[in-house]
This record gives structure tokens, C-alpha cells and sequence, in this order.
């Protein structure tokens, strides 16, 4: 009989993995906009001056060219716009959605999926409602208009930058012509 002796490896796997997904898009979508009756995809594309003009607006550059935006209506009146997103926390992804009115102001945040260990709280309502309202005018930044969360700071400052450069993104958009 043959005894086979397998070696121990201390501290090359993560002691634990850590995912939770909280909401749909779908669901998002109709937590964010309970009166829509539709939401019309539109891919949304730039051009380089636009992207410049992005990045001069959010403060941080338009990482893309292409966007996937969700018109939001109800008996074909425009009620305003979802972008669903994902921003680096520390390690990991966190996808969240953005809600913004047809005036450019934020309707609403969500975080759909948070796979990070620590900083979770930037799930909270009270965080999250720092954002309704808020333009691209306004600074949308962490420690300015945003509070940070201690054990959240980068969770803080990347869904912050985020949702900075999605307003910007829609104003740009509609500027353009390319959104109703």
C-alpha cells in the first residue's frame, strides 16, 4: 500500500472570498425609476474632443469611448437615464447604477454587486443619498460634498469618481444630440 504525503502551502489561497450581489440591473432600473414603462438601450459613442471634454468635466479621464446608457420612459416621455458601471475598490470590482434626471441632476445611486472584504458600508442609504441631486457642477468629491467611510476610502473615491464621470458622460451625450 502506497501512502501519499501532500505538502502544505501556508498563505498562497485567500482565507476567504467575499461577493454579494444585491440587485439586478433590471431591478435597479425599476427601483430607480418606478414610473418607467420602458428602458431603451442606447450605445453612446465619442469622439476624442468629447472625450476631452469628459475628462475636463469629471476632473478624471472618460475611460471609454463607448457607453451603454438605459433610457428611462413612460409613454415615450423621457424620465431620465441609467448607467450601470464598475469601478475598481481596492482589489475588486463593484458594479453599481446611476440614476440621473433629464436635467443632468442625480436621481439615485445603487450598488448592485460589492466583492470586496471591507467597505461595504458605502451600501448605506444615508451614503448613497449624498449624491441626490448633485451635478457636474458641483464638486461630487469625497471629503468636498461626499463623506468618506472610515474602512471605505477607496470604495468612496472610486464609485465617487465614477458617478462624477457618468454625469459627465450624460451631459456630454445630450449635448451632442445623441440622447433624448
Amino acid at each position: 500500500m502506497r501512502v501519499e504525503v501532500l505538502p502544505i502551502v501556508l498563505g498562497i489561497l485567500p482565507a476567504s472570498a467575499w461577493a454579494a450581489d444585491y440587485l439586478s440591473a433590471s431591478e435597479a432600473e425599476a427601483l430607480m425609476f418606478p414610473l418607467a414603462d420602458e428602458f431603451a438601450p442606447v450605445n453612446v459613442s465619442f469622439d476624442n474632443a468629447q472625450l476631452q471634454e469628459i475628462g475636463k468635466r469629471a476632473g478624471i479621464t472618460a475611460r471609454s469611448a463607448q457607453w451603454g446608457v438605459l433610457v428611462a420612459r413612460r409613454a415615450n416621455a423621457t424620465l431620465g437615464y441609467v448607467v450601470i458601471d464598475n469601478v475598481i475598490g481596492k482589489f475588486e470590482l463593484i458594479t453599481y447604477a446611476v440614476a440621473v434626471e433629464t436635467d443632468g441632476a442625480i436621481r439615485q445611486i445603487e450598488i448592485l454587486s460589492y466583492r470586496e472584504s471591507h467597505g461595504g458600508e458605502i451600501r448605506l442609504p444615508a451614503w448613497r443619498r449624498q449624491f441626490v441631486g448633485k451635478t457636474v457642477a458641483g464638486p461630487l468629491r469625497v471629503g468636498e460634498d461626499i463623506a468618506n467611510l472610515s474602512g471605505a476610502t477607496l470604495s468612496c473615491n472610486h464609485v465617487t469618481d465614477g458617478v462624477r464621470r457618468i454625469v459627465a458622460v450624460l451631459q456630454v451625450a445630450r449635448e451632442a444630440g445623441a440622447l433624448p
